[in-house]
């Protein structure tokens, strides 16, 4: 898969404009899903404005969407075994034309624009028609459905666990040790460890600091 030009900013990136930037420096601000998420909202053949600002706004739209995953599985959680209501199956059909506008983008030369859009409408879907009514077999069809879609996206819809402070600290330290003994193979491999749960490290000369993405 290729993609066009991307543009920082609305200017071409440039090493000589110095508004060049690696995945591996965006990584350090923003989590993995977030990039992709931010990749995925336009067609691939579309030239791609990258920018703090529609960086935020990916991460604040694939917040909505997990949002809405987590409040299916608490309502999920809390729902009483029973056989499905006659109208839950009829909002069920209604949810398989989300689907159907997702396959069709996907369909239309990977148009994955589309298909997120079709992930917006189910969750609106489902943020009104999941309730303290709903049966736990409608909650968990609905969560499933939102599940495989994203998934099919290369996109989680659980939340990383966040770390304690004191987790934290205490990884930094074993980090710390690992370079000491030479061992930076470690001390990489806790960095990428802890960016994975949301955490930047910064190595100053006060020390390492660390901050939450």
């Amino acid at each position: 898969m290729h993609n066009a030009f991307l543009n920082i900013d609305n200017r071409k990136m440039s090493k000589s404009l110095g508004n060049f930037f690696t995945v591996r420096d965006i990584l350090e601000k923003y989590d993995a899903q977030v990039l992709r998420f931010f990749m995925l909202s336009a067609h691939y053949r579309s030239q791609l404005n990258f920018s703090a600002d529609l960086m935020e706004a990916a991460k604040n739209s694939l917040d909505r969407i997990l949002t809405a995953a987590d409040r299916a599985r608490d309502f999920l959680s809390k729902a009483e075994d029973g056989e499905i209501k006659e109208n839950e199956l009829a909002l069920i059909k209604e949810a398989e034309s989300f689907r159907a506008k997702y396959e069709e983008a996907m369909d239309d030369d990977f148009n994955t624009a589309d298909a997120i859009a079709a992930i917006f409408e189910l969750v609106k879907f489902m943020n009104t028609n999941i309730t303290e009514e709903s049966t736990k077999a409608f909650d968990a069809a609905l969560l499933a459905e939102l599940t495989e879609l994203m998934d099919i996206l290369g996109l989680n819809t659980e939340r990383k666990a966040e770390l304690l402070d004191e987790d934290i600290e205490k990884l930094i330290e074993e980090r710390q040790a690992a370079r000491k003994e030479k061992n930076f193979a470690r001390a990489d491999e806790i960095r990428a460890l802890l960016l994975e749960k949301g955490i930047i490290l910064e190595d100053t000369r006060e020390g390492v600091k660390w901050k939450r993405a």
